[in-house]
């Protein structure tokens, strides 16, 4: 089986890529984030705060996540309902990168993450993908962006849904991230050591995922 870790900042583009990836070679599309912002979701609906490490550890066992592969792509299921639209907003958003440096939190989901990798050729994108989740993945990718192209990325999406969107407030927002996410003590976003580092602030998106498939496809022929 192969295992492709792709880590990075949020906002650098990673699921889509990784979706058209993984579609590419054939591949399972993991998107680890969904995994934590469904708990985040489920946080959030709970009014429990991810401040309050003792309560968000004893509403683990009470949450029941699952991934399903259907043809318009994968959904995410909290108890069986299809939360996969409602967690993207900016408030899971930024629970996710909060409640996802608790240990029990990660803990929680490593082993749905590890295990699918057991079975199938994946491609998985998040945050500590290659330094933790897959250490041993043949490729490892961290994609990145600068914060300004990745705010401006963010802000068109929500524009082109018709949505009211700030860009200034976008920005910060990431810019809050990068660092939450840098500088918690549990597995810090950084790139493997035995990664490659792709910045795609001026490649197209076509440009990138035509470049991830060529690392991909030349550890394979290895």
């Amino acid at each position: 089986m192969y295992s492709v870790a792709i880590d990075g900042p949020a906002g650098a583009g990673k699921s889509s890529v990784a979706k058209a990836v993984a579609a590419k070679l054939g591949f399972i599309y993991v998107d680890t984030g969904a995994l934590y912002r469904t708990v985040a979701l489920h946080l959030l609906k709970n009014n429990i705060s991810a401040d309050d490490v003792k309560a968000v550890e004893a509403s683990l066992p009470n949450i029941e996540v699952s991934l399903a592969h259907k043809e318009d792509g994968q959904h995410v299921y909290l108890g069986g309902e299809d939360v996969s639209s409602l967690i993207r907003t900016p408030e899971v958003s930024m629970m996710a990168s909060t409640s996802s440096a608790i240990p029990a939190v990660r803990k929680f989901l490593f082993s749905l993450q590890t295990g699918m990798a057991e079975k199938y050729n994946v491609i998985m994108d998040g945050r500590d993908i290659g330094t933790v989740v897959l250490p041993n993945a043949q490729a490892k990718i961290f994609l990145t962006a600068s914060p300004e192209v990745r705010a401006k990325r963010r802000y068109d999406e929500y524009i082109a849904k018709g949505e009211d969107a700030d860009y200034e407030a976008i920005l910060k927002d990431v810019i809050q991230r990068d660092y939450q996410d840098m500088n918690r003590e549990t597995a810090p976003l950084k790139p493997a050591k035995d990664g490659v580092i792709v910045d795609s602030s001026d490649m197209s998106f076509d440009e990138v995922v035509e470049k991830l498939t060529e690392i991909v496809r030349s550890v394979m022929t290895e």
